[in-house]
């Protein structure tokens, strides 16, 4: 039988980093210049067959605003094959985006490329700084089997060049890639870059060098005689004579298939021709099989105010804007659909990984922060909006007029008890009630109140009632002009019991004496905390002690603050040549109590800690002759400066262990501060949460890793445990972390110092310094067991979630006191996001983080029917005819359900 004729799969593209070493406008005017220049070919009929347009719709909104008159032109490339998009929103980074922001991406990319008629059904990970587990699963729920990615396996170092491993993941460039539920995917690896048929000569002589190369470079890793060519690279202009290279090609190589392809045509041939069996790869692909020094894991650390920022603006979309605004829509409002799109979009333009990873230069970044600034306002108003709906339904009629109604709202999906912190209107006098200059003084001249809070239930409650005060404000009626007042405030802080997992509860406050309570302060003394569930003490160099009451187990020295040296850039971190790491262990610092209540005990740690003010002569020399990171040899400075940082450690009634924020004036370039948190545990591996999933990793590097750090993203939480006991610290937007071979001591960047960005060029950036106040924030919690057997996990994702609360009025209303729309049993799974589809049903996500099934008993009240569907809101399943789902969830599957009133929304 004669031999198949070996293919070339040449597809046209452009990797469209939309900011990096230069600003978004900057980019984009090269982006207008690309499409232009590909629709001018099409329009003049000039052969051009086909052209990927880098994964992600947002290339499209950037192009239109410019050019809202070429849509038309678009779309016909597009619908002719032309022109390939999707199926992502935006080409983000896997690691610092959270699990429902990725979903979002995928969920809005494809809205937005099926309203083409047509999306490329890959996932597409050209550049992605490593993929996290869960992608597989991801994708073949919305209907992908196909993954490309540049990085992950193979290392890829200094201006995107690829280098050897002595102990390649795999064998081939294509792959199988399994999620830990077993769901897989094809994976092809750009084993060659995604540049590896970039800038084809059309002249023989040079042709035939190029494709000798090439060629050889291909089958190397080909498990097939399908080779695919990438004919482009980052911001790489258009190819107009490539059918002439092609031509060339062809005649130089008469027995190869030459074919200007896409990515379609290339996925349809390659299954044809794969082999029996391929090399599986499973779960997260992060460059473990490298020597370490390029796997840009750092970027976590990179300007960690972008990442506290983000976590700020995913969790007040996720656990906010959605859920509150679907609450809201359970009561008869409209769902803001298209404003929760806009939010998620402005969030999105902050995902790519140039972007959210801070290793742009420094014009980039203060864009990003005007665009998180806009989505934590549209989050926001959401939120408020949705609260004050909901809270003028609620019958208040029956209470006293002397009554101030509080309505309290869970949106975390799980029953919470939880200290509410709220800003009370105590009184308001409105402009036009009096001369509003003299409202100031006459709210101040008023008697203080004594004032007692009550559930619904008419229980007292004992509330702590910070100082009052008098400030200006304003309503915005929707039938009116709006309404300026002053108003007499108090922060109102209360603990709120049994809280329902997806509702609300009322309580109230009167004035009147408070009823006397038993509650003592948490203090023991002026340096030991305790609560029912752990002790504290404080040393005098600010670290602590911390007892598990529950296991008896004991915690010491933790907190202790280390600082390093740091020599690398914005996407690796390098330890000066000294190699020498200071802390706060023999540093005395200022230590007094700044709070003693009932509800809340908090100490103040401050460290004047002096350090080398910066990296020394040789660094800045190393930067200019764009010396890599790993060959640099610059030390500290012999210069010191003072370094301050200001920790609070709170302890409150009810919580599993102290919070800890720390508030630090940064006057020291070229270093990185990290906090510590010695377990002492004997234990090889630990445990870190991820994209739907708590994902296992070992603690030592495999042996061909040569970086002398071994560091790793996080997001809510990291882990660590023995057969009996477990610490885990969950945190605000710390996404980096290390477990030190010393007493196992978990490592937190709180704050990384560089002054460049890195890569391919000499781009200095000396905002990523970070000089000023940075605040970083943590919880401490001790658990039995590991973090999924003790469902400590579900503590650390509550850390980020608040609840929100909304002040109202005295009148009628069709809403009783208390309302709990969720009744689920609560165990072994993470709920992830509760939100109305476009379908108007009500949709519900779950994963299961563990090894074993778990059982799922759901109910949404008020809804009849429920449906399975895909992780895209496409359903998979005919609905029930029970309004509660009974199942069983197995381990590592994402599950997501839809719930819906009978007949309502049929299709």
């Amino acid at each position: 039988m004669e031999e198949e004729k070996t293919s070339v799969h040449i597809i046209s593209h452009s990797h469209w980093d939309r900011e990096w070493y230069m600003e978004f406008e900057k980019h984009r005017f090269f982006l207008i210049n690309l499409i232009d220049r590909l629709i001018e070919k099409h329009d003049k009929g000039e052969q051009f067959e086909s052209f990927h347009l880098d994964g992600q719709t947002v290339i499209l909104e950037d192009y239109f605003e410019i050019r809202p008159d070429r849509k038309e032109a678009v779309k016909e490339m597009i619908e002719l094959g032309k022109l390939h998009i999707g199926p992502w929103y935006v080409l983000q980074d896997a690691f610092l985006t959270s699990a429902e922001s990725n979903v979002r991406n995928l969920l809005y990319g494809l809205k937005d490329s099926e309203a083409y008629g047509h999306y490329v059904k890959l996932g597409y990970f050209p550049d992605t700084f490593g993929i996290y587990g869960q992608a597989p699963q991801i994708l073949q729920q919305a209907g992908i089997d196909t993954a490309a990615f540049g990085r992950g396996v193979k290392p890829t170092g200094f201006n995107n060049m690829v280098m050897e491993s002595a102990n390649f993941e795999s064998p081939y460039s294509e792959l199988e890639w399994k999620a830990p539920d077993g769901s897989s995917v094809l994976g092809v690896l750009f084993a060659n870059w995604y540049s590896n048929g970039n800038e084809i000569p059309v002249n023989r002589e040079e042709a035939k060098v190029f494709w000798d190369q090439k060629l050889a470079d291909a089958k190397k890793y080909a498990s097939t005689n399908q080779l695919l060519f990438m004919n482009g690279c980052d911001h790489q202009p258009l190819q107009t004579d490539l059918p002439e290279a092609i031509q060339t090609a062809e005649e130089l190589y008469p027995d190869i298939d030459f074919i200007h392809s896409s990515f379609d045509t290339y996925r349809k041939e390659l299954k044809r021709h794969l082999p029996s069996k391929l090399q599986t790869i499973h779960g997260e692909l992060r460059n473990q099989k490298t020597d370490g020094w390029s796997t840009l894991v750092n970027t976590a650390s990179s300007r960690v105010h972008l990442k506290q920022m983000n976590q700020t603006c995913q969790t007040l979309l996720e656990n906010g804007a959605e859920p509150m605004a679907a609450l809201a829509h359970l009561t008869g409002e409209q769902y803001p659909e298209q404003y929760l799109e806009y939010a998620w979009k402005t969030l999105m333009k902050n995902h790519p990984h140039d972007s959210i990873c801070g290793c742009s230069i420094d014009e980039v970044h203060k864009e990003m922060e005007t665009r998180y600034n806009k989505a934590e306002s549209a989050a926001s108003i959401i939120i408020n909006q949705s609260a004050q709906a909901v809270a003028e339904k609620i019958d208040t009629s029956w209470f006293s007029e002397r009554a101030i109604p509080i309505v309290v709202y869970n949106t975390s999906g799980w029953n919470r008890d939880i200290i509410i912190r709220k800003t009370v209107e105590l009184e308001k006098v409105y402009f036009d009630e009096r001369p509003f200059s003299e409202i100031p003084d006459y709210l101040e001249s008023k008697q203080t109140s004594e004032w007692q809070l009550y559930d619904a239930g008419g229980r007292a409650i004992h509330a702590d009632i910070a100082e009052e005060r008098v400030e200006f404000d304003y309503d915005l009626p929707n039938d009116r002009f709006r309404k300026p007042y002053f108003a007499k405030k108090a922060e109102v802080s209360f603990l709120a019991n049994n809280l329902p997992a997806f509702g609300y509860q009322l309580f109230y406050l009167l004035p009147e004496k408070g009823k006397e309570q038993n509650d003592a302060s948490l203090f023991l003394n002026d340096r030991q905390l305790e609560n029912e569930h752990v002790q504290l003490t404080v040393h005098d160099n600010g670290s602590f002690d911390l007892m598990d009451k529950e296991t008896g187990k004991q915690y010491s020295q933790l907190g202790i603050y280390q600082d390093t040296g740091d020599i690398g850039n914005e996407y690796m971190f390098k330890q000066t040549s000294d190699g020498k790491r200071y802390s706060t262990i023999h540093e005395k610092a200022e230590i007094q109590i700044i709070k003693d209540t009932p509800l809340e005990a908090k100490i103040e740690v401050i460290h004047e800690w002096e350090l080398p003010a910066e990296a020394d002569e040789l660094l800045d020399k190393e930067r200019q002759n764009l010396i890599w990171h790993p060959d640099r040899q610059a030390g500290r400075s012999s210069e010191t400066k003072m370094l301050n940082i200001r920790t609070s450690i709170s302890l409150e009634k009810n919580a599993k262990g102290p919070k800890i924020k720390a508030v630090i004036d940064n006057s020291i370039k070229d270093h990185r501060l990290r906090v510590l948190f010695p377990t002492d545990f004997i234990a090889d591996h630990h445990q870190a949460a991820s994209v739907f999933e708590v994902a296992e990793r070992p603690n030592v590097p495999d042996e061909e890793w040569e970086n002398p750090a071994f560091d790793h993203h996080l997001q809510q939480f990291v882990s660590i445990s023995d057969n009996a006991n477990g610490l885990t610290i969950a945190t605000k937007g710390l996404n980096e972390y290390e477990i030190l071979e010393d007493r196992n001591t978990i490592a937190v960047t709180m704050l990384r110092s560089v002054g460049e960005m890195g890569d391919w060029g000499v781009f200095p950036t000396p905002e990523a310094q970070c000089l000023g106040e940075n605040t970083a924030e943590w919880m401490v919690i001790p658990h039995k067991r590991g973090v999924l057997e003790s469902h400590a996990f579900q503590e650390a994702y509550q850390y980020l979630i608040p609840c929100f609360c909304e002040q109202t009025t005295i009148h009628p209303g069709i809403l009783p006191s208390s309302i709990e729309y969720l009744d689920w049993n609560q165990e072994g799974l993470a709920i992830s996001n509760i939100k109305i589809g476009r379908s108007g049903d009500l949709f519900i996500r779950w994963f299961n983080p563990g090894k074993h099934p778990v059982a799922l008993k759901a109910h949404v009240n008020g809804c009849n029917h429920f449906y399975q569907s895909n992780i895209v809101e496409k359903k998979k399943e005919t609905r029930s005819q029970t309004p509660t789902i009974n199942t069983v969830v197995e381990p590592y599957k994402i599950v997501t359900y839809a719930f819906r009133k009978d007949n309502e929304n049929e299709d």
